[in-house]
This record gives structure tokens, C-alpha cells and sequence, in this order.
């Protein structure tokens, strides 16, 4: 902050009173971050995943007899229970894409026209 002095109409001396400074360059705005670099996090964060399910498969290299049904077969344990993760998966995905079919179908009779994914194909 700067004083500047300047003269009072009731006497003769001047009096001081605080002007502003100028105010410093404004800081660069924050940048918001991209499609890109949120994918290069996702591909950071399952790589790390990927470490930990290889160490864990490693360790749990032991044979273990599987019975589905009536069949029967064996793998080692890591392999058997990431198999099995990955069947849960596929299993949730599928209900998952039934259930987001089934409304969009419902958007679709509601409004009158086709549902798009994106705002830009849409026809006026």
C-alpha cells in the first residue's frame, strides 16, 4: 500500500491516507484436466493392479480340483479365484448394459425420438 499526502482544507498541513498498491500480474488459471491425462492415471493405477494380481497368483500357485456341475477340473488357486473374479465381472457388466438398453428404450418412447450418445448428432 502507498501514502500519499495531501493538503487539508481545514489547515495547513498535509494528511496522509492509503491508496492501494497495484495489484500484482494475476496468477495463470488453473488447468482443468484432460480426457488424456485422466486415462493415463486409469493405465498408471491398473498397471499397479495388474503388479499385485501377479504377485497374488505367484504366491497361490497351489493346484486346487474345481467342481462345476458335473464337471470337474483343476487349476492352480490364484488362476481358479481370478477366473472366478472375472466371471462376476462379466456377469455385473451384462446386467449392467441390459439395464442401461432398457432405459434408454424408455427414454426413447417418452420423448418421442431416437436417444444419442452424444449432443452433437443429434438432428433438429
Amino acid at each position: 500500500m502507498m501514502i500519499v499526502a495531501t493538503p487539508s482544507d481545514e489547515t495547513s498541513e498535509p494528511t496522509t491516507k492509503p491508496v492501494p498498491a497495484p495489484t500484482a500480474p494475476t496468477a495463470q488459471k488453473k488447468l482443468r484436466p484432460t480426457r488424456i491425462s485422466g486415462t493415463w492415471i486409469a493405465v498408471l493405477i491398473a498397471i499397479v493392479v495388474l503388479i499385485f494380481l501377479l504377485v497374488f497368483i505367484l504366491q497361490n500357485g497351489d493346484n486346487t480340483t474345481i467342481h462345476v456341475l458335473w464337471g470337474q477340473f483343476s487349476l492352480p488357486l490364484g488362476v481358479a479365484l481370478l477366473f472366478a473374479a472375472i466371471c462376476g465381472a462379466v456377469l455385473v457388466a451384462t446386467v449392467g448394459a441390459a439395464r442401461i438398453l432398457q432405459l434408454r428404450r424408455q427414454a426413447k418412447r417418452l420423448t418421442g425420438r431416437p436417444s444419442t450418445s452424444s449432443p452433437a448428432r443429434r438432428e433438429s
